[in-house]
C-alpha cells in the first residue's frame, strides 16, 4: 500500500486537513489567504488583550495611560500584520523570495518604528511608558498565540513505505 498524500485522510473515516501545499497559486483568489491561516487565532488573542487592558488603564492610570497601551497593542498587531502579509505574498509569488522580502520588511519596519518612537519620545508625552508595557505585553501575547496555534495544527506527514529506513542513503534499494 502506498503512503497516503500529506493533508489527505488515510482512512474513509479520517478528517480531510488543509496544509499550505493546498494553497491557490499567486494570482488565484485565496492566494494569501491560505497562507496566513494563523492570523485568526493572533488577533483574537490581541483583541482580548486590548479589551482587558485598555478600560484596565483608563479606570487606573487615566485616558492618556488607556492611549498609550491602545496604541502599544495596534502598532504590534499592525507591524505583525505587515510582516505576514509581506511573507505570505512573497511565498504566493515564489518560496524563494520569502526570505528576502521578510529581511526587507522587518528592516524598513525597525527604522520606521524607531523613528515614530523617537519623534513621540521627544514630545514628552505621558502614555509612552505604559505604550511601551503594552508594546512588550502584545509581543507576548501575539507569539504565544501563534505558537499555540502552531503546536495544536497538524503538520503534514507521510507513512514511510517498507524498506524505508527513514534516513538519507540508509535503506535498502538506496543505492547507498
Amino acid at each position: 500500500m502506498s503512503a497516503p498524500e500529506a493533508g489527505r485522510p488515510s482512512t474513509p473515516d479520517s478528517p480531510v486537513v488543509r496544509f499550505p501545499s493546498d494553497a491557490p497559486p499567486a494570482g488565484q483568489p485565496g492566494a494569501i489567504r491560505a497562507r496566513l491561516p494563523f492570523l485568526r487565532f493572533t488577533l483574537v488573542a490581541c483583541a482580548v488583550l486590548a479589551v482587558v487592558t485598555v478600560p484596565g488603564a483608563a479606570v487606573l492610570r487615566g485616558s492618556t495611560s488607556a492611549a498609550g497601551v491602545a496604541a502599544g497593542i495596534g502598532l504590534v498587531v499592525a507591524s505583525y500584520l505587515v510582516s505576514g502579509l509581506s511573507v505570505a505574498w512573497a511565498d504566493a509569488v515564489n518560496p524563494k523570495l520569502i526570505m528576502p522580502f521578510g529581511l526587507v520588511t522587518y528592516g524598513i519596519k525597525i527604522v520606521i518604528l524607531g523613528v515614530a518612537m523617537s519623534a513621540v519620545a521627544a514630545t514628552g508625552w505621558t502614555g509612552l511608558t505604559d505604550m511601551g508595557v503594552a508594546i512588550i505585553a502584545a509581543v507576548i501575547v501575539w507569539t504565544g498565540a501563534h505558537l499555540t496555534w502552531a503546536l495544536r495544527t497538524p503538520l503534514p506527514y507521510t507513512q514511510p513505505t517498507a524498506g524505508d529506513s527513514g534516513g538519507p542513503g540508509g535503506g535498502p534499494g538506496s543505492g547507498a
